[in-house]
């Protein structure tokens, strides 16, 4: 589960990494007058950031970061950014963070690693942009160095990661390098602690004040395993406090897993497994295509709810086409078929849907769907994707009508 920046920060501050004071405020608080905003930034000191909290990157070039020189400015820039919407995401609360005076920005991670099995650092001395990016561009100055979980992190962690980001200012007279290890300690400690799958640090900062100079986490991203809930009560809280997708209330309703993806896709996807979904999604997003969302049916779905998945996910007018992957077990190939041909009846199957099952009665399930018009059945993922790109590039691909 990804954390909002505000949680990160939080976190953060508890864990005693360096950061700039903040305050978080949402939408409720503001209602109440510009006085509950202005008191909750009180130990601020002029100018500020202020930053809508969203789950999505982008929020600079949309207008959701803003700067404050004063309790005037803040109100507005506060009231500009509460409500906006970027990419889908409705901006619901604001952190309000000291502005810094930004010397240079790296970059710095530690995240679960599925090739070493283990947590492992990445770290770069280009701050400030998506890892990504950098990846992508400048592959060369991303470097990563593996924590063994027995030692934690040691004295050549901090030195490697001082020289390959280049960590020296001898005119501050200040031992950069203690600080970056005890920075270091600290937030592997809360990885540890949090039951984290990532604690990223972007920009880790050298920022000046008052003519000194220290580094500082000005961002974070931390993702936590949600399977890990029961041994961090907070984040049950946290999660029953944010704010979230109308579609993904409504599928809770039934039991489903309704999770928005990107604002720009166009493919929903609809399968009964975690596992699956991803699958589905990495191929789809191979052969260049977008998923916009995805939901995961669980186990033992009947034909009533199945219709009702339907409904659910195609009722966002951006979907153009629908993607189902089955694997019929718990979940009968019978039943899913019954819910499609239900959706059909009842007006719900608006866009083309492109199915792919296998398992129990799986030969029944085929007689159920056949004739339903706007549906393609594939023998195969991989058959069902090549389906699903020719459809979507206008072109005919195989499946069976």
């Amino acid at each position: 589960m990804d954390l909002m920046e505000y949680k990160a920060k939080e976190l953060f501050s508890a864990g005693g990494l360096p950061v700039q004071k903040f305050a978080h405020i949402g939408e409720e608080a503001l209602a109440r007058g510009d006085a509950e905003l202005i008191r909750a930034a009180a130990e601020l000191a002029y100018p500020v950031v202020v930053k809508a909290q969203v789950m999505t990157g982008g929020r600079g070039k949309a207008g959701g970061i803003k700067f404050a020189e004063n309790e005037t400015e803040l109100v507005k820039r506060t009231r500009e950014i509460i409500g906006m919407n970027i990419k889908g995401h409705t901006v619901h609360s604001v952190m309000i963070v000291e502005k810094a005076e930004v010397i240079k920005e790296f970059y710095l991670s530690i995240l679960l690693d599925r090739m070493t099995k283990g947590p492992v650092i990445i770290f770069s001395p280009l701050g400030g942009v998506e890892i990504e990016q950098v990846a992508k561009e400048t592959p060369e100055m991303i470097f990563k160095t593996p924590i063994h979980p027995f030692g934690g992190i040691e004295a050549y962690h901090t030195a490697y990661i001082a020289d390959k980001i280049r960590l020296v200012y001898p005119e501050f007279g200040i031992d950069l390098q203690k600080e970056l290890g005890i920075l270091l300690r600290n937030l592997y400690a809360l990885f540890l602690k949090s039951d984290c799958l990532l604690c990223e640090v972007n920009p880790l900062a050298l920022c000046r004040k008052d003519g000194a100079a220290h580094l500082l986490a000005l961002d974070g991203k931390v993702s936590v395993d949600d399977s890990a809930v029961k041994r961090q009560p907070w984040l049950a809280e946290y999660t029953a406090a944010m704010p979230k997708h109308p579609l993904s209330r409504e599928a809770e309703n039934f039991g489903f897993l309704y999770i928005p993806c990107e604002e720009d896709g166009e493919i929903a996807v609809m399968s009964n497994g975690s596992g699956m979904l991803m699958s589905c999604i990495d191929l789809i997003t191979r052969d260049g295509m977008s998923v916009r969302a995805v939901l995961d049916l669980g186990g033992g779905a009947t034909a009533e709810r199945i219709q009702e998945a339907v409904r659910i996910i195609l009722s966002d007018e951006r979907t153009r086409h629908l993607f189902i992957n089955i694997f019929g077990g718990i979940t009968r190939c019978d039943e899913v078929a019954g819910g499609i041909r239900r959706a059909y009846e009842a007006g719900h199957l608006t866009k083309p849907v492109i199915l792919r099952f296998e398992g129990t009665n799986k030969a029944r399930g085929l007689e159920i769907i056949s004739g339903i018009p706007g549906v393609t059945y594939a023998d195969s993922l991989l058959e069902g994707v090549a389906v699903l790109s020719a459809e979507k590039n206008g072109s005919k691909g195989g499946g069976r009508k």
